[in-house]
């Protein structure tokens, strides 16, 4: 029983890290904008599939993947400066049906530039499971578990060391007076696109050795990563790997000891259940009027 629960813990945080990754990014474009992107989940899939075509090019791993994630990072930019900035004084809803926009029209392109086929990428350890406590672990779990706290612990740094991050957090807690101190709340939107986008492709190419990838392997990624930025507070960075992790932990758990058919509904349950019983997530929302 105790390697029983080992073996969900382990699953659980896999997944919930990587959900984690997709959470930040819909926390640092709603501070940014006070809209949700809902294209998020297509920086996943630019991700994987990037470093999928690299690999079978004959690119070495080491360097498909960050050639991959910054694949995304340019994708998302030019999302940012194409459709978002003409937009920019639009109503928030506007913005949001935009964004829906954007995710239909990557996926259609994404069938076009590469098939409907899921794709595997190589794991960068090899695929012997390793036994711990009695529990089986695949090597890429803890590439993951590794690459993603590495992620948090850089936004961390960049955003209480750097000057940008400062200004980034300063737009997102009032961006009329981040304004009037002279910070380009414009630039902070263009450059949270792209952080947005470089940490759902880290999410998709660390997450395509296990759960493979294809066109709309962003769709349901992108929903559990919002549905964990919900749990954790919107806008909250905290609360989106506190949110990520929980969602990831009840998921695997809920599998194992429940049935494995409810897996994917049960990020649909933690949207309802947020939105009826704590609107403001587990660490609180952040709550204003957009300028």
């Amino acid at each position: 029983m105790h390697s029983q629960w080992l073996q969900y813990l382990a699953g659980g945080l896999t997944a919930g890290a990587i959900y984690a990754l997709v959470a930040l990014g819909f926390s640092i474009i709603f501070n940014a904008s006070r809209a949700i992107n809902f294209a998020q989940g297509e920086f996943v899939m630019i991700g994987g599939m990037c470093a999928v075509t690299l690999v079978n090019a004959g690119t070495p791993l080491a360097l498909a993947l960050p050639l991959a994630v910054l694949a995304a990072v340019i994708v998302g930019l030019v999302l940012e400066k194409v459709a978002i900035e003409p937009a920019r004084k639009a109503d928030t809803v506007t913005l949001i049906i935009i964004t829906i926009g954007a995710a239909l029209l990557l996926r259609g392109l994404a069938q076009i530039v590469w098939d409907k086929r899921v794709h595997a990428l190589p794991a960068f350890s090899g695929d012997q499971p390793l036994q711990l406590w009695g529990a089986t672990i695949l090597p890429q779990s803890l590439w993951v578990l590794g690459g993603a706290g590495l992620a948090f612990a850089g936004l961390s740094w960049f955003f209480g060391r750097t000057l940008f991050g400062k200004a980034m957090l300063a737009t997102s807690y009032n961006p009329l007076a981040a304004q009037l101190v002279g910070i380009s709340t414009r630039r902070v939107l263009f450059v949270s696109f792209g952080l947005a986008a470089a940490l759902g492709a880290l999410a998709g190419v660390l997450t395509a050795p296990i759960t493979f990838t294809s066109y709309d392997s962003g769709i349901m990624l992108g929903l559990k990563g919002f549905a964990a930025a919900m749990l954790g507070g919107l806008g909250s960075f905290g609360g989106a790997v506190l949110g990520g992790l929980l969602l990831g932990l009840a998921e695997s758990l809920g599998a194992g000891f429940i049935s494995s058919a409810y897996k994917d509904a049960i990020a649909f349950v933690v949207i309802l259940a947020v939105l009826f019983f704590m609107p403001g997530g587990l660490r609180g929302a952040r709550r204003s009027d957009r300028v």
